[in-house]
């Protein structure tokens, strides 16, 4: 089984090690396009004993949840890894959301402490004026901690003899049926998932103390989040964090950053493949790309001109483990994912549970094989017992993705039983969209649905049905769009909106999706596009 070799039973047990191990070698950087700064896992250290005194000197630790928004940067780890020594929880916050998406994880996760830079304070602090309601937590800038931490709101609890079931952190899912879960991670979990992509081989073989792996996705994933910083430091390797990712400059960061590895959303492949070629592109050192999404009809175009296998691989945040299609042959020319590889088993199921014979599609259900079918798995959805059991009903973690196995066992994926958009590598739950615009006077009834998008994988389409006095035109569109973006992130407002005079329902006004377009007609085509003004906050006009 995937587990750390060492003693290690928590992430900072982990990097405490790797600091004994490897003290001068790189273990965190800035991309060299972000500004090119790295730390020794000894520099890292005094960086995270410092943080250890301020927190453990205001009494913060064991039973006390911290929110970051310290964004993709060295320093999110810092404030991790610090926090990780003393018991206490990180709840990472994503950068897109606004005010209200902010509000429900403080109020889901009972986050006690906000700790912010410079680009979010004034946002964070808008949210939390409400004295009244948000009493109980506070707010400090992640650059003069020091100086602004407060004491803990009460005292830490006695840390446990073994860390290894202690709660390291609560990420957030897209949710599948109103606001997103909380979902417990703990060091067991975090732990798990590096000894796990540590192990895996094939063409995803760290070396030690060798490699550095470049990654663009978000700290607030499990991806980076979790995965990633663990299996540096189960590897003694340098993790490379870009603020995001930009086509014009990747492979000038990647030869710039000295890269051996990168990860990779579905967007990034062909936005790189459509870049006029350049020399770096086949500059760099980079061994192999880890990701999802990569269209297979692009996919060995894509390996065969920057050189290098970009491997597809399957996970979620409540599995940790991912399942990897690592091995030769990839057929990359389909949506091939990987076979099962113990401890985690697999089943694919018709909607009764009932497995399905070899090349029928259903639906993915995972586990850990033992006694112990959850264990390396999340520790449930936080407040929501319920959710939990019923995602695990059975003893079998219900994922909610359609896939099908040959009778080799390769898996491959299909489509989202979820309903849910897959856009650019974000999850976006479709109530959730619903909810806004349902929340907006001009709406009697909405639904959300994905269309295809050549970049993102899919895009956001709204079909509303508009309330009495209002004409459904473009300026209701953009004034729906306009709405979206205040009260959700940016990747989450529809880009095409659709009017309906009705939206077809069953008989207890239960909306029926399926039938609001003809099979096989194209929705985009009867909707007004408002994707040029889909942008981040940033991106947008003044």
């Amino acid at each position: 089984m995937s587990y750390p070799h060492d003693a290690s039973r928590s992430l900072h047990q982990a990097f405490g090690a790797a600091r004994g191990r490897a003290a001068d070698r790189p273990f965190l950087a800035e991309s060299a396009c972000s500004g090119g700064r790295e730390w020794s896992f000894e520099q890292a250290g005094q960086e995270v004993d410092a943080l250890v005194q301020a927190y453990r000197g205001q009494g913060w630790g064991q039973g006390h949840r911290v929110a970051l928004a310290v964004g993709n940067h060295p320093r999110h780890f810092f404030h991790f890894l610090a926090l990780n020594q003393l018991g206490a929880s990180i709840v990472p916050l994503n950068p897109d959301h606004r005010a209200g998406e902010i509000a429900h994880v403080l109020q889901v996760s009972q986050a006690q402490l906000v700790v912010s830079t410079a680009p979010r304070y004034s946002l964070l602090q808008s949210v939390l004026a409400d004295r009244s309601r948000w009493s109980q937590v506070a707010l400090v800038a992640s650059e003069a901690l020091a100086q602004q931490l407060g004491p803990a709101p009460g005292p830490a609890a006695a840390l446990s003899a073994d860390p290894w079931q202690r709660e390291a952190a609560i990420l957030f899912t897209s949710g599948t049926s109103g606001s997103p879960k909380g979902c417990v991670l703990s060091n067991e979990y975090v732990m798990t998932a590096g000894a796990w992509y540590r192990d895996l081989g094939g063409a995803l073989r760290f070396s030690h103390g060798g490699d550095r792996l470049l990654n663009p996705l978000p700290v607030f994933h499990m991806n980076c989040g979790m995965t990633s910083i663990a299996t540096m430091c189960l590897t003694d390797n340098c993790l490379v964090l870009p603020d995001r990712f930009h086509a014009s400059t990747w492979w000038d960061d990647c030869v710039r950053s000295q890269a051996t590895a990168i990860h990779y959303l579905g967007i990034m492949p062909p936005a790189l493949f459509k870049q006029a070629s350049s020399p770096l592109e086949r500059a760099h050192r980079i061994r192999f790309g880890l990701g999802a999404g990569c269209d297979p009809s692009l996919h060995p175009q894509v390996e065969a001109r920057f050189g290098f296998p970009f491997v597809e691989v399957w996970g979620m945040t409540e599995t940790g483990r991912f399942l990897a299609n690592q091995f030769e042959p990839r057929m990359t020319d389909t949506r091939a994912f990987g076979r099962p590889a113990q401890p985690v088993e697999v089943r694919v199921v018709d909607e009764q549970d009932r497995d399905l014979p070899a090349g029928q599609a259903g639906q993915l259900l995972v586990r850990a094989s033992g006694d112990d079918p959850r264990r390396g798995f999340f520790s449930g959805y936080l407040g929501e017992p319920e959710a939990t059991e019923q995602a695990w009903r059975g003893g079998w973690f219900h994922t909610g993705d359609v896939v099908l196995q040959d009778a080799s066992a390769m898996l491959y994926f299909v489509d989202r039983r979820k309903d849910m958009i897959r856009r650019s590598g974000e999850n976006i739950s479709a109530s959730e969209v619903e909810a806004s615009l349902a929340a907006h006077p001009a709406v009697a009834r909405a639904a959300v649905l994905a269309v295809p998008d050549e970049m993102r994988d899919e895009e956001v389409l709204a079909v509303v049905v508009p309330a009495a006095g209002h004409s459904p035109d473009p300026h209701l569109a953009q004034s729906l769009l306009s709405h979206c973006l205040e009260n959700l992130a940016y990747y989450k407002a529809p880009a095409w909106v659709v009017f309906r005079e009705e939206l077809p329902v069953t008989a207890t006004n239960k909306l029926q999706k399926n039938l609001i377009f003809a099979a096989g007609q194209d929705a985009r085509a009867q909707a007004i596009d408002l994707r040029s003004f889909k942008k981040r906050p940033e991106q947008a006009s003044p």
